[in-house]
């Protein structure tokens, strides 16, 4: 690995730290309305143990999202792929399950599954179901024509076109979809956890703000930003490594 790759991560994170800070003096904002990044610093020294404990349950919660979001997404794209009456019946319940707000389900759930992790486990799935869904889909009915047919003139069946020849083209999109879904997980969890949870980083932003810790809550949103990084970069890498033979352009 080069030093400019491992210097680019350096750079670019003082440059944000600088530039909040330089935010912070220039507003002259007092701390309980934008703390600085050293004062977000010390609460992640001091308080290691209680992000860490709240960041596992949100981490959780996401994974668990991510996971079932992704596998109902395939399936349903491999269904709409490969029946016409389904996609006749099933794509009308897609695009109106997108016209509701989806944050709008949140009390819903937690009132149907209650405060635990359930509520924010649906509410992330729920998410990241339709980009998953649209992208898979789309890159199974994007298959090259011209594999197709040479597939079929070499006998190959039904399953074995499915299987050798769009599923692999679709991998790309489907890879797509998981980065988009990767970005939006902890979307659902947090705003799960807003609406009733007693756990999560979200739990504990909305305890540090109606007690004006707002540093807290702050070092509550780093964490939840490195561990969304953390992931959407592990599944850009195993995406990669999925569709190794397609190079970056």
């Amino acid at each position: 690995m080069s030093a400019a790759v491992l210097l680019r991560p350096v750079i670019l994170t003082f440059g944000l730290l600088s530039l909040w800070q330089a935010v912070v003096w220039i507003s002259g904002a007092p701390p309980y309305i934008l703390p600085g990044p050293l004062a977000v610093g010390e609460v992640l020294i001091a308080k290691p143990a209680l992000l860490l404990r709240h960041g596992a349950v949100t981490a959780a919660e996401i994974v668990m999202g991510l996971t079932l979001g992704a596998l109902f997404g395939a399936i349903s794209a491999l269904t709409l792929s490969a029946s016409r009456p389904a996609r006749r019946w099933m794509m009308p319940v897609l695009v109106i399950s997108q016209a509701l707000p989806v944050f709008a389900l949140a009390p819903m759930l937690t009132l149907w599954l209650g405060y635990g992790m359930a509520s924010k486990v649906a509410m992330a799935t729920l998410i990241i179901y339709f980009p998953v869904t649209s992208a898979f889909y789309d890159g199974l009915r994007r298959t090259e024509p011209g594999w197709l047919d040479l597939a079929r003139t070499m006998g190959a069946g039904r399953f074995a076109v499915l299987r050798y020849v769009r599923l692999p083209a679709a991998l790309p999109a489907f890879g797509s979809g998981l980065r988009v879904a990767a970005a939006v997980a902890p979307i659902g969890a947090v705003v799960g956890e807003w609406v009733g949870s007693s756990a999560g980083l979200g739990y504990l932003m909305l305890n540090a703000n109606a007690r004006m810790q707002v540093s807290t809550m702050f070092a509550a949103l780093v964490v939840l930003a490195a561990f969304s990084l953390i992931l959407f970069f592990v599944i850009d890498r195993g995406v990669k490594r999925l569709v190794r033979w397609q190079p970056d352009a």
